[in-house]
């Protein structure tokens, strides 16, 4: 296997390990804190699978990301990046239609994390947000991070159960 395979992997791997963590925490501060780490990892994937749309997009969801977390993101910069996101993914997709995936993930994904305010709603967005890099993975070979991707999308959706689980024993126990 070459060298930066192993090496956008290992990266996925704890890319994957921070998304995980970040879908069973209870506040959306805490969910925001753990995705600065996803996209922290994503660039270092990126820069190891060549990937021009997706490092750009993981560039500017880091910074968005940590705009969110410190309650820096308003509508005029989610405006800005979302555009931003789509205008430069595009001008450096070197993937064709595949390489589209991470643009509109990110483009999805910007407007929920401005507009939701609970960690449920952001459980939903992560959902979409997983399957379009799941596909993205798998195209361009890191298999580990696609497999991953299922993996926690199983996990997530899991959170939810739990948490519609919880609020329906809580509303018959009233």
């Amino acid at each position: 296997m070459p060298t930066y395979l192993i090496i956008g992997n290992i990266f996925s791997l704890l890319s994957a390990i921070c998304i995980a963590i970040s879908v069973a925490q209870k506040s959306k501060k805490k969910f925001m804190l753990w995705q600065i780490g996803d996209t922290a990892f994503g660039i270092g994937v990126n820069i190891a699978l060549v990937t021009y749309a997706a490092l750009v997009i993981s560039i500017i969801c880091l910074i968005r990301n940590i705009l969110s977390y410190c309650g820096k993101l308003t509508k005029s910069i989610t405006v800005i990046f979302t555009v931003l996101g789509v205008i430069i993914g595009f001008l450096v997709n070197n993937l064709g239609f595949i390489g589209w995936f991470p643009i509109v993930a990110s483009a999805s994904y910007t407007i929920f994390i401005y507009t939701t305010k609970n960690e449920q709603q952001m459980r939903y967005a992560s959902i979409l947000n997983m399957v379009l890099w799941l596909v993205h993975n798998a195209y361009v070979g890191a298999y580990p991070s696609a497999i991953a991707n299922v993996i926690l999308c199983g996990w997530t959706i899991w959170q939810i159960w739990q948490y519609h689980k919880n609020i329906d024993k809580k509303s018959k126990d009233i």
